[in-house]
Formats: structure tokens, sequence, C-alpha cells
């Protein structure tokens, strides 16, 4: 089937059809895939903290609440690898397990593909593509922890950052700057020992708001569920474009590395015929180009 095929048989509930559009759009087709799309709206919840803080867990009992809504849900799990190569991440999709045989929700693990940040660059069009297809709900989740990953605020609305008691995870989360985009900050595996220290540590932090939660159990989550609903209402189209400013930038910045004058200036820069002023004005795209497009 072509690309317009694809997109209406996955209109008509085939998920094959969805899976391999989704493969598209991380192949040089995306933009074939892009052009027959129409814009629509869609929520995205961005998921991110330290390996083993529960996230597959807390995404699985999101699900539910959106499903018991009657919402349409996709969930990308973004694989610093591959996603057909099996390892940790993809095993962790068995938490999910309760959903996988349910047509209305997606669970997809996408390659980040050298894409500089923690997000692929292929999300933001999966998550376009997502949209068109009536998915009412995207769950991102990233791979990992660190100062790359706080490109999920530039997607999503609200950010979660989960993290554990004990094991020095907030002070971790403060050095690696997942603290400064959090918009809610989720204390799992809330029944440990050591929870209601770390939620001190965490409000010596910061002043974003703070919930325990027992994801495999269900405690806690309907006031987070509520929380995330609340933080959905007050947003702004400042903060909208804040968050489009931000995807531009780290799309732009990974072309740029892989620009083909980029060696080339660098070349002239570090024998002397050159400067890097002169050299970035060289490398970035003429601003007439963006003016033809009457943006």
């Amino acid at each position: 089937m072509n690309v317009i095929e694809l997109v209406a048989a996955a209109r008509d509930g085939s998920v094959r059809a969805a899976g391999r559009l989704l493969s598209l759009v991380e192949s040089p087709r995306r933009a074939e895939v892009l052009a027959v799309l129409e814009h629509a709206p869609v929520r995205v919840i961005g998921i991110t903290g330290p390996p083993g803080a529960g996230k597959s867990t807390t995404i699985a009992a999101l699900v539910g609440v959106y499903r018991e809504q009657g919402l349409r849900v996709a969930v990308l799990a973004v694989d610093p690898s591959s996603p057909y190569s099996g390892g940790a991440l993809l095993g962790d999709r068995i938490r999910m397990a309760a959903h996988i045989n349910d047509p209305d929700v997606l669970i997809r693990s996408v390659a980040t593909r050298g894409h500089l940040g923690g997000l692929a660059e292929a999300v933001p069009a999966a998550i376009r593509l997502l949209a068109a297809l009536s998915y009412d709900l995207v769950l991102v989740e990233t791979v990992g922890v660190g100062q790359s990953e706080i490109e999920i605020a530039a997607l999503a609305d609200p950010t979660l950052v989960i993290l554990n008691p004990g094991a020095g995870d907030a002070i971790q989360a403060a050095k690696a700057g997942l603290l400064e985009v959090a918009d809610l900050i989720v204390v799992n595996k809330a029944d440990r020992a050591g929870a209601e220290q770390t939620v001190r540590d965490l409000h010596a932090e910061t002043d974003v708001p703070i919930f325990t939660l027992s994801a495999v159990r269900g405690v806690g989550l309907p006031a987070l569920v509520q929380a995330i609903e609340a933080h959905h209402r007050t947003d702004t189209r400042a903060r909208r474009t804040a968050r489009a400013r931000a995807q531009i930038l780290s799309l732009a910045q990974t072309r740029l590395r892989v620009h083909p004058d980029l060696d080339r200036l660098a070349a002239a820069v570090a024998a002397g015929r050159s400067d890097p002023y002169t050299a970035a004005e060289l490398l970035l795209p003429a601003s007439n180009e963006i003016e033809a497009l009457h943006l």
C-alpha cells in the first residue's frame, strides 16, 4: 500500500498499517507521510526519570485510567539503539502487558538514531501522525536521566519526573537539571522506607508540586491524574510557543551537526582562514528562505 492507503487503513483500525506509518516517519520517507496528514490536536504527557524508577509501571497505570475515560492512548518509548533490538527497554514493555491486546492502545519503541537529546528526532512526526489517526493522548517515555533528557519538556504538557525513595535520586535529579523542567514530580514506590525524606529533600530543591505514588498498587494515582488534568487546563499560548521554540532549536542543532559544509568551515577556522562568527553565519540558512515560507 502507498502512504495514503496506509493512512486510510490505520484510520480503519489496522494496527499493522499504523506500525508501518510509524516506521516510515523514522525513515527518509518522513516528509512523504507528513505531507498527507492534516494537523490535529493531541495531548502529550512526558515521563522521564532514572532507570528503575518505575516509569513503565506508572505509564501502564495512567493508560488504565485514561482507557476507563474512553480515550485512545498511544505510548512512545524512546529506545537509545533500535526499536527492534530487544534489550532492557523493550523488556520493560512487559509491564504494559495488560494493554497489549487493547485495539485502542498503541505501544511503540522509537529509536533515537543519534539525535542529541533524550528523544528521537522522529518523535514530533510520530506525535503528529498519531493525532491524525485520532489518538487522544500520547505518553512519551525517555530513555533515562541526564541533561539531554530535558528535551522532553519541549513536547509534553505536563512533564512528569519519576523518582524513587532514597538512592540519592532527589539530589541527582537536581544536579542533572531535571527538576528545572519538571511540571510535576512523582516519588514512586512511596510505600518504601525513605519516601518521606525524599519528599522533604525535593521540597528543599524545588517549588514544583510533588506527589507520592505506588504505581503497582494504584495508591496515589487519582491525585496524580487530577494534577495532570489541572496542569493541562492552565496551559497558555506563551507556554506552547516556548515549547515549539525548544523543539525547533533541538532539531536544528541536530541537523547542523551533520551539515555537509560543517567540516569545511571548521577546517577553515582551524587554519586561520576564517573565524567562527563568519563560519556560523555561513552555516545558518539565509533569512530570506524563512521569509519565503510566509509564516
